[in-house]
């Protein structure tokens, strides 16, 4: 072969040259469409809101963590661990549909701010209560309510002001950040719960930090514009919440996208079983089993760009929890610690992705004057859920076991799910605006 030919074999031809170019296109374009959405952040309003909110939230999950490890280590008994969540149920279904109702009739800045200076005082008294060694479980049973109250209250008016400091187009993407920032914040503070608890004095510290970081949600909602609802209701009493309802009630979509979220925290949430598992199969490694679910949940919306683009989403939202509902189910049988993770930060994953789509048909499908009184009822069905499900995955376990309690509501959500989904149509057919 002559040098000629050579020289000739060695150089490629110039499409070869272009591929690389390509494909590196290619791969950004892949990353800008599942990357998370970031275009609600240059709304200032919302930035800033959403920068309080996960700040503070690190702080409330130190707390969420510390409460039931400090009710286990005065009781060691996981049903009354399970009592901690049902101590929050009723002020959450409450004070969400009240507060609901009260967020259509007032400034809705005015109002979060007055509920998160209350949930913000209960911590204090937690706090109070540990530097003073009360040791009374009913005493934090009575607190933990109190705060659920102010919580549902702040919550739903969190809610109701979304919509209104950003476009309906980018409602998804705001939840997603929302609910992303937050399971961040669910990663970190149990992960600086799980250290700080082991520790002398480790419940005072993590009180005491979360009333600390809780200024940042405070600094927030000061700043916030004013946001009067655009048709106010007349008598925020009864009678609204009733509305509320009716309106529900009358649209299967909504009261399908509740139904769903029920039978998955009810029926398949395990949290309640933590202290336990932890104590008897990990040594005491709480920390990661309270981290896990929220782990995968930010893995997930950080790849959520695709999830604005979905327009099924009722039937979207069915797969989802059905997933979660799966690898809750298999993290309940598996032995060791590295695989209880990895399943559960899948089961939330997948529980991220229902969660804005929940969030998302309820905030684009009610006109503003129910705002209020549907994130009333999405307060009292997504907090209040899961304090259900502590009740129930604590009172199982103490007749079959922890494995049972877990593994067997895993495998009962994904049935009630996929079969309600599959019976109602207006649901399993409902498609985004």
């Amino acid at each position: 072969m002559s040098e000629d030919a050579d020289i000739a074999e060695a150089v490629p031809d110039e499409p070869e040259i272009a591929v690389a170019p390509e494909r590196a296109r290619s791969l950004r374009s892949l990353l800008v469409r599942h990357a998370v959405d970031t275009r609600p952040l240059s709304i200032r309003p919302y930035r800033r809101l959403l920068i309080g909110q996960g700040t503070s939230f690190i702080g409330s999950m130190l707390t969420q963590v510390a409460v039931p490890v400090q009710v286990y280590a005065l009781s060691r008994s996981s049903l009354y661990v399970g009592l901690v969540g049902m101590a929050g149920l009723v002020p959450i279904v409450l004070f969400g549909l009240y507060g609901g109702a009260i967020a259509d009739a007032v400034d809705r800045r005015v109002l979060y701010l007055l509920a998160s200076i209350g949930t913000w005082g209960v911590t204090l008294a937690l706090l109070a209560q540990t530097l003073l060694s009360v040791d009374s479980v009913p005493l934090i049973l009575v607190l933990v309510a109190v705060q659920s109250a102010a919580f549902a209250i702040a919550s739903s008016a969190r809610g109701a002001i979304i919509p209104r400091i950003v476009p309906i187009e980018l409602v998804p993407a705001a939840n997603t950040l929302n609910f992303t920032v937050g399971n961040v914040g669910q990663v970190v503070g149990p992960l600086i719960a799980g250290v700080l608890v082991g520790q002398s004095h480790g419940f005072a510290y993590a009180y005491g930090i979360d009333a600390v970081l809780f200024t940042a949600a405070l600094y927030s909602a000061l700043r916030l514009p004013a946001i009067p609802p655009d048709h106010a209701v007349a008598n925020p009493g009864l009678r609204a919440v009733g509305e509320g309802l009716r309106f529900i009630a009358t649209r299967p979509v909504l009261v399908m996208s509740f139904l769903v979220d029920i039978c998955a925290m009810v029926l398949a949430m395990p949290r309640a079983l933590f202290p336990q598992v932890a104590a008897e199969r990990f040594h005491g490694a709480v920390g990661p089993l309270y981290s896990s679910i929220a782990i995968g949940s930010v893995v997930a919306g950080l790849s959520s760009g695709w999830i604005g683009r979905v327009r099924r989403q009722g039937r979207a939202l069915t797969f989802a929890i059905v997933g979660w509902g799966a690898a809750v189910a298999l993290s309940g049988v598996a032995r060791q610690l590295w695989l209880v993770v990895v399943l559960l930060a899948v089961a939330g994953g997948a529980d991220l992705i229902s969660a804005v789509y929940r969030q998302t048909i309820l905030q684009t499908y009610a006109p503003d004057e129910m705002r209020g009184r549907m994130q009333g009822v999405f307060i009292a069905v997504v907090a209040g859920g899961p304090r259900l499900g502590d009740l129930r995955a604590g009172a199982t376990a103490a007749v079959t076991g922890t494995m049972v309690s877990w593994t067997a509501g895993g495998i009962a959500c994904m049935g009630a799910v996929l079969m309600a989904g599959l019976l109602v149509r207006p649901f399993w057919n409902y498609r985004s605006q």
